[in-house]
C-alpha cells in the first residue's frame, strides 16, 4: 500500500486536468451536483440501519443494497454478506478474498484517520487506495479547510487525477469533494482558503480544473463509480434462490417426504421427495410437446447460517398419475433446518414447506418409508440402493500432472464388497484384467502427449462388472469435460436408475447446470454439486440411454452418453466431428469474403464430406495464446515486443475472446490464463526480462497442451529468434504434437536468416493452417500482428462428420477447395488425427 506524504505541487498542470470531451459544462456540473447529493443521502439513510450494510456503502450497488434490505431472516443476510465478498474476489481460486482483505484494511484507516465514512476521503481511499501525492491548505494548527489528493494511477480507473476537498466545520470537520459551478458555500470556502499555507497551490489546482470544463466533469463521475463486482448478474441469481412465497401467492398441493438411505462418506445420504398428483399440475404444450414442469429451490439451515442452497429443474411427459420430484443431499448427522420452495412453471402456484431434520448416522441397509406413496417407493428403489456406501466402488489414482508419454504405471483403490478382478482399458481398447491385489496396470501411451482415457472395471467372480472409474490424461487446464461415472454401459435397470456425473472443469471455470436426459426426456437440471440425480425408466426395462449435458457460464457445454438394457450385440461406433478454421485467399492476395456453405468441398481421405456446420468466425469467440521468447538472445527486443503485444490485445479482444500470455526461455511459464481482462494482460507483460536458454519446442507443446481443452477457435501467437537449444521435445515430435492439436499456429520469425530454424517455424504454421512471417526488427511487429488480427476474423468455420467411423488412430488428411474463385488459396490444417 502507498504511504502519503504532504508536498508541493507546484504550478505545473495536474493530472487528469486536461481538457475532454462531453455536453454543456452547466448540465455537467448540475449532473455531477446531484450525484453528489444522492451519496450523501445515501449515507445518511443508513446511518440507524444495519451496521455492515453501512461499513460497505462505498462499494455496496443499489440493486444488492435493496435486495439486502428485503431479507427477513438472519440465514439468508448472512448468506448474501458471504456471495458479497465472493463475488468481488479478484483471485477465487485461491483461499484468500485479497479484494475483502484491501477493503478491510483501508476501512480501519479510513475510520482511524478520517472519523467514519462520513468523510468522503474515506470513499475515495476505500476504492482507489492511497494517493501518492496530499497537499494539505493550513489556515491554522487546527484548521485545514481544504486538502488536495493527487493520483498517478489507480485500481479503478486508467488514468491520473486530482481531487479537491473541502472540509466544513470552519476547516475541522468532514471532508467533501468540490467540483467546479458548484455555487454557494462551498465555492464561497474555497475563496477563504486561498490566503493560507498552499493557498496559491489550491487557486492554480481550481483553475486548471475549470479550465477543463466538462471533460474533468466526465472523468470524475467514472472516479465516483462504486467498482463493480465481477458477476454482474450474481443478485438475480441470489434472488432465484430464495425459498420465500409471497402470503397471497396461488397455492400446489403436494406433501413431502424424507428417506435416509444411508452413509456417503462421513455423511449421511438424505433423499428427499415432493409428490404432485399430476391432476394438481398444469400441462405445458412447447411446439408440440405436453409436459409437466417444476423448478425447485431448497435450502439447508444451521442457526443463523444457510449451510447450502440448491436448485432444481424437472419434467415429465403428460399421462403419469404421480410426479416425484427427488433429490438427494449429503448432511452430516445432526438437526438440520430444511426449507423448499416448488413452482409449477406452467400455472405459477407454489408450494412451500420446511421441515426440522434429525439426521441419523447409519449403518444399516435403506428401507424406505412409509411417507412417499407405494408407486414412488417402487420406482426409486433401484437409484436410491446405488447410493449406500458398501456398494463396490474403484478409482484409479491420477499419476502427476503434466503431460505423459511412454510406459506409466496406474494404480487403483477399491472398496465394498465382491470385487474378485480389475480390468483396464485404454482408449476403449482390450482389456487388460489383473486377477488379484494391487490391481496395477502399466500402460503405453504413446510418444505424443495426446488426450488418452484409462478405465477400470471392478469385476466380480463370474465377470461382471461391479463399478467402474475413468480418467482423463494430457487433458489441458482448459479442457472442459463430462462423463457418466453411474450408470455402466449395458447396465440393467427396470424402473429406476442413479446417474452421476463427473466434470473437468477449466481453470476460472464456472457450471452453469447439469441436463440429464433419458432417451429424449430432460428429467433432470443440477444447478449445483453433487452432480447426482435418480432417473425414472419409461417403459420399465427397456432398452434406453442416459444422457448428461453440462454447461458453463460462458456457453461452452460438454456430453456424455451411456445405453442401458442393451443386447451384447449393439455395437458402438466412433464419429467423428471436424471442425475446420478455413482462409480463403483471392488472386491479388486479399482474403475472399461473402462466400458460402455451397462454395466450399471438403474431402476427408479423398472422400468428400457433408457440411453440418457453417459460420463465419467473425461471429464467434476466438482464444490465443501469445508465447513469447524472453530468452537471453531477445535482450535488445523485448520491450518493443511486449508493447506490440499489448497493442495487439487492444485492438483485436472484442468482450467474448480470452487471451493468454506464456513466456519461455529455459521453460515455459503461464504469466496469465486466459482471460478478456486488458489491465491483467498487460501485468503480465510488464516487468519481463531476457534471459536464460531457449526451449522454443517445449513451449510450443505447452502452449498447444494449455489450449488443448478449449473448445471453438484457437490459435497460437509464437515470437521467437527460432533458436532452440535445450527443449525435451524434438522439432519432428513437437510437428506431429501440432498437427494433432487442431490448434492454429502463427510464427514471428525475429532477424532470422534462411535455414532449418526458419524452415521449422514456416513447417508448424502452414500444418496447422496459419501462416509464418520473418522481420528484421520490433518496429514491425505491431504492423504483423494487426496482418494476423484480420486473418482471425476473416475466416469461415466448416465442421462435418467424418463419413470414416473405423478405430483407426492413424492420420486422416483434409483437402478443402473453394468453386467458382479461380486461382484462390485456401489455408486451413492439413489433416487431423482421431
Amino acid at each position: 500500500m502507498r504511504t502519503a506524504s504532504c508536498a508541493r505541487v507546484g504550478g505545473s498542470r495536474m493530472p487528469g486536468v486536461g481538457r475532454g470531451t462531453g455536453g454543456a459544462a452547466a448540465r455537467a456540473a448540475l449532473g455531477l451536483a446531484l450525484l453528489l447529493l444522492l451519496i450523501s443521502a445515501a449515507v445518511g439513510a443508513v446511518e440507524d440501519g444495519d451496521p455492515w450494510l453501512r461499513s460497505v456503502e462505498p462499494i455496496v450497488l443499489g440493486d444488492e443494497r435493496a435486495l439486502y434490505l428485503s431479507l427477513g431472516q438472519e440465514y439468508q443476510r448472512s448468506a448474501f454478506r458471504r456471495q458479497f465478498w465472493r463475488v468481488r474476489d479478484p483471485y477465487p481460486q485461491t483461499g484468500r478474498n485479497e479484494f475483502r482483505e484491501r477493503y478491510e484494511e483501508r476501512l480501519g484507516i479510513a475510520e482511524s484517520r478520517f472519523g467514519g465514512l462520513a468523510d468522503d476521503r474515506s470513499r475515495i481511499l476505500l476504492t482507489h487506495g492511497e494517493p501518492n501525492r496530499v497537499v494539505e491548505v493550513r489556515c491554522t494548527t487546527s484548521r485545514t479547510p481544504a486538502v488536495i489528493w493527487v493520483y498517478r494511477d489507480s485500481e479503478l480507473v486508467d488514468f491520473g487525477f486530482v481531487l479537491v476537498f473541502l472540509r466544513g466545520g470552519n476547516g475541522s470537520g468532514p471532508a467533501r469533494i468540490w467540483h467546479p459551478n458548484a455555487g454557494g458555500s462551498l465555492s464561497q470556502s474555497l475563496r477563504s482558503a486561498r490566503s493560507c499555507i498552499n493557498g496559491a497551490v489550491l487557486e492554480d489546482v481550481e483553475r486548471q480544473i475549470v479550465a477543463a470544463g466538462p471533460g474533468y466533469l466526465a472523468r470524475l463521475d467514472r472516479i465516483l463509480l462504486k467498482p463493480r463486482p465481477r458477476n454482474g448478474e450474481w443478485v438475480a441469481a441470489f434472488r432465484a434462490e430464495s425459498t420465500d412465497v409471497e402470503p397471497d401467492a396461488p397455492r400446489l398441493p403436494a406433501g413431502l417426504a424424507v428417506d435416509y438411505l444411508g452413509r456417503h462418506g462421513q455423511r449421511t445420504a438424505v433423499q428427499v421427495v415432493v409428490e404432485v398428483a399430476a391432476e394438481e399440475a398444469e400441462v405445458g404444450d412447447f411446439a408440440g410437446h405436453r409436459s409437466y414442469d417444476f423448478l425447485l429451490v431448497g435450502e439447508i439451515v444451521q442457526g443463523d447460517d444457510r449451510f447450502e442452497s440448491f436448485r432444481y429443474k424437472f419434467g415429465f411427459t403428460e399421462g403419469q398419475a404421480q410426479l416425484p420430484l427427488v433429490f438427494q443431499r449429503f448432511l452430516r448427522p445432526g438437526e438440520h433446518n430444511l426449507v423448499v420452495r416448488v413452482e409449477d412453471l406452467n400455472s405459477g402456484r407454489l408450494f412451500r414447506s420446511e421441515r426440522l431434520l434429525e439426521v441419523p448416522e447409519l449403518e444399516s441397509e435403506w428401507q424406505p418409508r412409509a411417507e412417499t406413496s407405494m408407486e414412488t417407493r417402487r420406482l426409486l428403489r433401484e437409484a436410491s440402493l446405488a447410493m449406500i456406501s458398501d456398494q463396490p466402488r474403484i478409482t484409479v489414482v491420477p499419476p502427476h500432472d503434466g503431460l505423459l508419454t511412454g510406459f506409466v504405471r496406474f494404480a487403483t483403490v477399491t472398496a465394498g464388497p465382491g470385487i474378485e478382478r480389475v480390468a483396464f482399458s485404454l482408449d476403449g481398447g482390450p482389456p487388460m484384467v489383473r486377477n488379484r491385489p494391487p490391481f496395477e496396470v502399466e500402460l503405453d501411451l504413446g510418444p505424443f502427449p495426446r488426450v488418452r482415457r484409462v478405465r477400470a472395471d471392478a469385476l466380480d467372480a463370474a465377470g461382471g462388472v461391479l463399478a467402474s472409474h475413468e480418467i482423463e490424461l494430457n487433458a489441458g487446464r482448459q479442457r472442459f469435460s463430462a462423463r457418466l461415472l453411474s450408470p455402466r454401459p449395458g447396465q440393467k435397470a427396470v424402473d429406476s436408475v442413479r446417474a452421476e456425473v463427473g466434470l473437468t472443469i477449466p481453470d476460472g471455470g464456472v457450471v452453469e447446470r447439469v441436463d440429464l436426459f433419458v432417451n429424449q426426456q430432460l428429467q433432470a437440471s443440477l444447478y449445483q454439486e453433487p452432480w447426482a440425480q435418480p432417473l425414472r425408466l419409461d417403459p420399465p426395462g427397456a432398452l434406453a440411454y442416459v444422457r448428461a449435458v453440462a454447461y458453463l457460464s460462458d456457453g461452452n457445454r460438454a456430453e456424455d452418453l451411456v445405453f442401458l438394457n442393451a443386447p451384447g450385440e449393439l455395437e458402438e461406433v466412433d464419429i467423428q466431428f471436424v471442425e475446420l478454421y478455413v482462409s480463403v485467399l483471392q488472386r491479388d492476395g486479399s482474403f475472399a469474403r461473402g462466400l458460402g456453405a455451397d462454395d466450399f468441398e471438403v474431402r476427408e481421405g479423398g472422400v468428400e464430406q457433408r457440411l453440418e456446420r457453417f459460420d463465419l468466425v467473425d461471429d464467434l469467440p476466438i482464444h490465443v495464446a501469445v508465447v513469447l521468447d524472453n530468452s537471453a538472445s531477445m535482450r535488445g527486443a523485448l520491450e518493443e515486443a511486449r508493447r506490440a503485444v499489448l497493442s495487439f490485445f487492444s485492438e483485436a479482444l472484442t468482450p467474448q475472446d480470452r487471451a493468454a500470455v506464456i513466456t519461455f526461455n529455459r521453460f515455459p511459464n503461464l504469466v496469465v490464463p486466459l482471460t478478456n481482462d486488458l489491465r491483467r494482460l498487460g501485468g503480465g507483460l510488464a516487468g519481463l526480462s531476457a534471459e536464460g536458454q531457449t526451449s522454443l519446442y517445449d513451449s510450443v507443446v505447452f502452449g498447444l497442451y494449455y489450449l488443448s481443452g478449449v473448445s471453438g477457435q484457437r490459435a497460437i501467437l509464437l515470437l521467437s529468434d527460432g533458436r532452440d537449444e535445450t527443449s525435451e521435445f524434438s522439432f519432428e515430435r513437437t510437428l506431429e504434437y501440432a498437427r494433432r492439436a487442431g490448434v492454429t499456429i502463427y510464427t514471428i520469425g525475429l532477424g532470422l536468416p534462411d535455414g532449418k530454424a526458419r524452415g521449422r517455424l514456416v513447417a508448424l504454421a502452414r500444418e496447422t493452417g496459419g501462416t509464418s512471417h520473418f522481420i528484421g526488427g520490433v518496429g514491425e511487429l505491431e504492423a504483423i500482428y494487426r496482418q494476423i488480427q484480420v486473418d482471425l476474423r476473416a475466416q469461415y468455420l466448416l465442421a462435418y462428420q467424418s463419413s470414416d467411423t473405423s478405430r483407426s488412430d492413424s492420420f486422416r488428411p483434409v483437402a478443402v477447395s473453394v468453386r467458382g474463385i479461380p486461382d484462390s488459396r485456401v489455408r486451413t490444417m492439413s489433416g487431423y488425427y482421431p
